[in-house]
Formats: structure tokens, C-alpha cells, sequence
């Protein structure tokens, strides 16, 4: 088996207190490890605030980890310098859930496109402009866009050029954060169409975060069920959608909608919020909202272990599978 392109192990993030405040670490990330092979498309799920987005950006380090490595075709890019990572940035870049607050409205379409073009050295003036009209055409916008506004575009149109500019470097990873959370349902199929068929073509590896389950069973190869800073259970996705194993993932997966209004779902609702990262309840951070929790759960965090050929959870519930 080839080495995986991107391996991430033990990753922590802790965000201290606010300036003058004697609070609590926030502990945002707690002992993530996983593996993307090349090509594939791992799907990252959970409520908000359980830290997806805070995993997509310390892999890019966008924000720096607590602890933990990350490498990425076998380089520890935690340790690399500056300089070092600013080269590594061309192969990885990221595409954020915000159209409207992640294109600047003092900039042009072109402006945006060849900004990390021009920091990273790459072509003349006219060069960028081609490998800009290039990237506009890939996701379906009009090469003319290059010299015009974002705040002219619609919110499926702004996100297209939000993708061009992750594409513009040629890159061979990509973090993809809730991409279509902000659009309209309209237009949500088309953009993950699009992104679905660029990363077949070009043959991009990439970590899709999201909290829609009927998105995620549709792009993905494997899904990583996150909850409070921890993973809860990893499996290729056919698997975890047709057998899932532990009861956070079971909750999750009973409230997607069913298309089919003769089918009756059984839905498992939670009692209660996520707790706070600041105080995470001891042993299994789920087990506060869990129907099946017992003593044993506060005593020890449960270990992620296999239950099946390439599907891990973690729970010490065996007799729950």
C-alpha cells in the first residue's frame, strides 16, 4: 500500500483565554489523527463547535497546532520555516464557506485570481492573466470576469471564483470548508457538481468539511464523524452510511431528510448542546448526550479501534454495534 499524502497524527489545538482573563484553555482539538490517500476526498462531519474548521485550518497551518504532525508526502510540514512553507503553499490550498467575506470588494476578479500568483513568483503579467482566464473557464464563469468586481456576481458565482482561486495555483490539495453552506439549495448541487468533477479531472486529494450528511455521502470516499475536539468514527462511506456504529454517527444519520414520503424514519434526537471545549466532560466527551452511556464511559477516553476491515469508532459499547 503507497503512503497516504496527507497523514495527520495527534493534532491538538488549544486557544487560550482571552487577554486579561484567567479562563480556561479552550481545547478545540484533542489527539486527531487520520490519513488521506492521493486522489481521494475525505469528508469531515460533526455539529458546530465540535472543530472541523479547526482542522482544516491547522493542516494548512493557517493557524498554528497545539501539538501533533502533519505531513504531507511524508514532510512534517509543522516544522518547516517561513520561507519553507510558502513554497509548500502552492500544492495546498483552501476554500472558504463565506463567498461574500472571503473575496475583497477593492479588488478585481483578475486582482484576486493572480494575488498568489504574483507572491509565489510565477509568470509575467500576461502569463497570470491566461492561467487566470484558465481557472475562470474551468468553473463555468466567463473569461471577462477577469476585469470586473466580485460584489457583481450572485453567491454561486462568487464561490465559483472563490474555487478558481484555489485552482489558479494548481494545486494538489485542498481543504474545502462547508463550500455551500452559504448558497442558495438552488444553486448548492451545481457548485458541488463542479466540485465533484474538478477533483475527478484534475485529480485533486482534498478534506471536504460539511454538516450536510446528504452532501458528504455524495462527494466522499471516507467520512471522519468528529464531536467535541475528538473522532468518533472513521469508515469508507457506503460503510458508515449503511452501518454505523457508534450512536453519535446513528443520531446524525437519522436526521437527513428521506426524499421518500412513504418511508418512516426513526429518529434518535440528543438531549441537551454540546458541551463547552473550555470544560469537556472526562472520558468519552459524548457520553453526557449518549442514550447508551454508562460509569465505565467518564472513566478513561475510549480508544479508536477497528471493528471492521478500514472502520474505527470510539466506544467501549461493544454490545451496541
Amino acid at each position: 500500500m503507497s503512503a497516504p499524502y496527507l497523514s495527520v497524527r495527534n493534532l491538538s489545538k488549544h486557544f487560550k483565554a482571552a487577554a486579561f482573563s484567567n479562563g480556561p484553555e479552550v481545547k478545540a482539538l484533542q489527539d486527531i489523527s487520520f490519513d488521506i490517500p492521493r486522489g481521494q476526498v475525505v469528508g469531515l462531519v460533526g455539529e458546530s463547535g465540535s472543530g472541523k474548521t479547526t482542522i482544516g485550518r491547522s493542516v494548512l497551518r493557517l493557524i498554528e497546532p497545539t501539538g501533533g504532525e502533519v505531513f504531507v508526502e511524508g514532510i512534517d510540514i509543522t516544522k518547516l520555516s517561513n520561507s519553507q512553507m510558502r513554497k509548500q503553499r502552492r500544492k495546498m490550498q483552501y476554500v472558504f464557506q463565506d463567498p461574500f467575506a472571503s473575496l475583497s470588494p477593492r479588488m478585481t476578479v483578475g486582482q484576486i485570481l493572480t494575488e498568489g500568483l504574483q507572491i509565489q513568483g510565477i509568470g509575467t503579467k500576461s502569463e497570470r492573466r491566461a492561467r487566470a482566464e484558465k481557472a475562470l473557464v474551468a468553473v463555468d464563469l466567463p473569461a471577462d470576469a477577469f476585469d470586473r468586481y466580485a460584489y457583481e456576481f450572485s453567491g454561486g458565482q462568487r464561490q465559483r471564483i472563490g474555487i478558481a482561486r484555489a485552482l489558479v495555483l494548481e494545486p494538489e490539495f485542498i481543504v474545502a470548508d462547508e463550500p455551500v453552506s452559504a448558497l442558495d439549495v438552488s444553486i448548492q448541487a451545481q457548485v458541488i457538481n463542479l466540485m465533484r468533477e474538478l477533483q475527478v479531472r484534475l485529480g485533486l486529494t482534498m478534506l471536504f468539511i460539511s454538516h450536510d450528511l446528504a452532501v458528504v455521502e455524495y462527494i466522499c470516499d471516507t467520512v471522519i464523524v468528529l464531536y467535541l475536539g475528538r473522532i468518533m468514527e472513521v469508515a469508507p462511506a457506503a460503510e458508515l452510511y449503511a452501518n454505523p456504529t457508534h450512536p453519535y454517527t446513528r443520531a446524525l444519520l437519522s436526521a437527513i431528510p428521506s426524499p421518500d414520503p412513504e418511508k418512516r424514519q426513526q429518529r434518535q434526537v440528543l438531549k441537551g448542546d454540546i458541551p463547552s471545549p473550555a470544560n469537556p466532560p472526562s472520558g468519552c466527551v459524548f457520553r453526557t448526550r449518549c442514550p447508551y452511556a454508562v460509569e465505565a464511559c467518564a472513566a478513561a477516553v475510549p480508544e479508536l479501534r477497528e471493528t471492521a476491515p478500514g472502520h474505527l469508532r470510539a466506544c467501549i459499547r461493544d454490545d451496541i454495534l
